[in-house]
């Protein structure tokens, strides 16, 4: 009976949701399952939402990686961390995307954390996180 009633909503930030039964709390899919109820009977915690992650998750809230066997949740695609660990939920053809945000700086990054945009943030901060040092040149 559980996967009969539609769970898709919109979190904030255009982010994909988990909608809670009370039809109006839309959780942020990477908040289903983290062992803290978001919901306020706890249905996004449930062992048989929760019991064989991502198989027992609605669809809608998993992105698997290119790397087989790697999953994240569907709002961590596209949030300019790697959270993949080879940068397909960043920039890769079934993430699909858009370009780096006014937030970000797009490059080469040299770290690990980031795909092909760095935050703002750390431009001009003397330390080089682009290949180019363009975050530290041009930002």
């Amino acid at each position: 009976a559980f996967p009969s009633v539609n769970r898709l909503c919109t979190a904030p930030n255009n982010k994909t949701g988990f909608l809670c039964d009370d039809r109006v709390t839309c959780v942020p899919a990477s908040w289903v399952c983290d062992n803290i109820s978001n919901c306020r009977n706890g249905e996004d915690e449930q062992e048989q939402l929760c019991g064989d992650l991502p198989h027992s998750l609605p669809g809608h809230l998993v992105f698997y990686c290119r790397s087989p066997r790697s999953w994240v949740y569907a709002d961590q695609r596209c949030n300019g961390m790697n959270d993949c660990g080879d940068c397909s939920d960043e920039t890769g053809n079934l993430a699909a995307c858009p370009p780096c945000g006014p937030d970000w700086w797009s490059c080469s990054p040299v770290h690990y954390e980031f795909c092909s945009c760095i935050p703002r943030r750390l431009c001009r901060d003397g330390i080089q996180h682009c290949l180019g040092w363009s975050d530290e040149f041009l930002c």
